[in-house]
């Protein structure tokens, strides 16, 4: 039996003010909702300049808590229109700190790269915090975020359950994977990436890119819905050509490299038993035979990387 839902990819440039972000990603939403998307989804960090491009920038401007300002703005859309809404921004979190005392300490302060998602009654179902953070030129996300600490979230819904990865996450197959036997009938990848201005990478980045998602659609017999940004921001340009990748890892639908655009497309979500049950990769794992997945990192960086050259150029690149 079939069951078929339509998604809907936001795919736009980002303005340099929260307001300015919320007013054109309604409108980009309206526009989708036009098109009879039930579950969209909104770029990585989609009301912020992509601020990790340098390293130690002041973020509180960029930051708020969750539920907050953004919240409020997207539940009353979510709930007027009757759509889920996947909102990914950046998480000003407040832990407090033991009592001293009679008094409570001041509390501790942690950013969350975070996309949080909204029902389509306008309550907030959960959020998902970036498990893998980065932090190479371009993308010094440790200088600013914490690692997740809430797991691989499913989201169930009347219309489809679904996990919610964000971009770097996207190059590590153990979080499909820890998505996929969850239960996750769609993976969404809300992203930032692009090229930067000036430096020529060895090997084409998009592709790589691209091509990585569509390996989790086909090991994993899952529908892969990536959101990229458009536009230039300082030494940045994002590629856009956000996508869709059915389970047998052939693209349905792309979008433009620089327009924004309200993606929507319909997903006959029973293809991913019918890949599953053909190919056998979930049915036929060996658990028992993977123990060193979790016995620790491979391989830490160098302190030498900022002297190989292709480094430093990209380093170059990013300070003119």
């Amino acid at each position: 039996m079939k069951r078929k839902v339509k998604i809907g990819l936001i795919q736009m440039s980002v303005p340099p003010t929260k307001e300015a972000a919320l007013v054109k990603a309604e409108k980009l939403i309206r526009q989708a909702v036009e098109k009879s998307a039930k579950i969209i989804c909104l770029p990585e960090l989609f009301n912020t300049p992509y601020f990790p491009q340098k390293p130690k920038a002041d973020v509180e401007e960029y930051c708020e808590p969750i539920p907050g300002e953004t919240t409020k703005v997207m539940s009353t859309l979510a709930r007027e229109l009757k759509v889920i809404i996947i909102v990914p921004m950046c998480e000003r979190a407040i832990f407090p700190l033991p009592r001293r005392g009679e008094g409570q300490g001041r509390g501790r302060t942690r950013y969350y790269n975070t996309a949080i998602v909204i029902n389509d009654d306008g309550k907030l179902l959960g959020k998902y915090r970036k498990n893998h953070i980065p932090h190479d030129p371009g993308f010094y996300e440790k200088d600013y975020f914490t690692e997740g600490d809430l797991g691989y979230k499913i989201f169930t819904t009347k219309f489809a359950k679904f996990a919610v990865l964000i971009c770097y996450d996207q190059w590590f197959p153990e979080a499909a994977r820890a998505a996929r036997l969850a239960g996750a009938e769609v993976i969404f990848y809300p992203t930032a990436v692009g090229n930067i201005v000036g430096y020529r990478p060895e090997g084409d980045w998009h592709d790589a890119w691209e091509t990585a998602q569509r390996g989790h659609a086909i090991v994993n017999s899952v529908h892969v819905a990536t959101v990229n940004r458009v536009g230039r921001e300082g030494r940045m340009t994002f590629f856009g050509q956000s996508f869709v990748s059915d389970p047998f890892g052939k693209i349905m639908k792309r979008a433009s490299t620089g327009r924004d655009e309200a993606v929507v497309l319909e997903l006959d979500l029973s293809r991913n038993q019918f890949f599953a049950e053909g190919w056998g990769f979930l049915r036929n794992r060996r658990p028992d035979t993977y123990q060193t997945l979790t016995s620790g990192k491979l391989v830490e960086k160098h302190r030498r990387l900022k002297k190989v050259p292709h480094y430093r150029d990209e380093i170059r690149a990013l300070e003119k």
